[in-house]
């Protein structure tokens, strides 16, 4: 399954890595809703990093709400364990709680394919972008301009200009 642009968010509740819960997909009075599916080992993830940390930074105080998920399998790949999210979060500035999707059904109700993998969501919850942060992941100037440019729109009250692109990245990995 993946969801089309204008489908509504999903719902679920993932806990941060303090363990407190968090209702992803839950508009709840925000203007935007971004959600990323990202982890701690892949390049791609981690090259986007500080673009998409920035982007929360620059957008939570006109209320857009952020969340991190990480949805690999930890069994194969233990640096994605809920413990080693964990640590990287102790460790690291974070602008967005970091979400643990242990039975990978938030990723396969989203239809997330790769590390990372953006949805923003409207005021209403429906998709409104999906796709890569921005063109180019070795390419720190570019500040998560996609990302930034569908929250620009939707802040605005315009329909998103470019509401999808191919997210890139490592691909999800699923439990066998």
């Amino acid at each position: 399954m993946s969801l089309e642009i204008g489908d509504p968010a999903p719902r679920h509740t993932l806990p941060d890595t303090d363990g407190e819960p968090h209702a992803v997909g839950d508009a709840d009075g925000a203007p935007a809703t971004v959600v990323v599916f990202t982890c701690n080992h892949c390049p791609y993830a981690l090259a986007w990093h500080e673009r998409l940390m920035d982007a929360a930074r620059d957008y939570g105080p006109q209320s857009v709400r952020f969340y991190a998920v990480n949805s690999n399998d930890a069994e194969r790949y233990p640096r994605d364990s809920y413990e080693a999210m964990q640590q990287r979060v102790a460790g690291e500035e974070w602008t967005m709680p970091y979400l643990h999707d242990a039975d990978q059904e938030a990723a396969r109700a989203y239809g997330a394919r790769t590390t990372p993998d953006v949805f923003v969501f409207d005021a209403a919850g429906a998709l409104a972008y999906r796709g890569a942060p921005d063109g180019n992941y070795g390419d720190d100037s570019q500040q998560a301009a996609w990302l930034r440019e569908a929250l620009d729109d939707l802040l605005a009250g315009r329909e998103v200009a470019r509401p999808e692109t191919e997210p890139v990245g490592c691909s999800v990995k699923w439990k066998q």
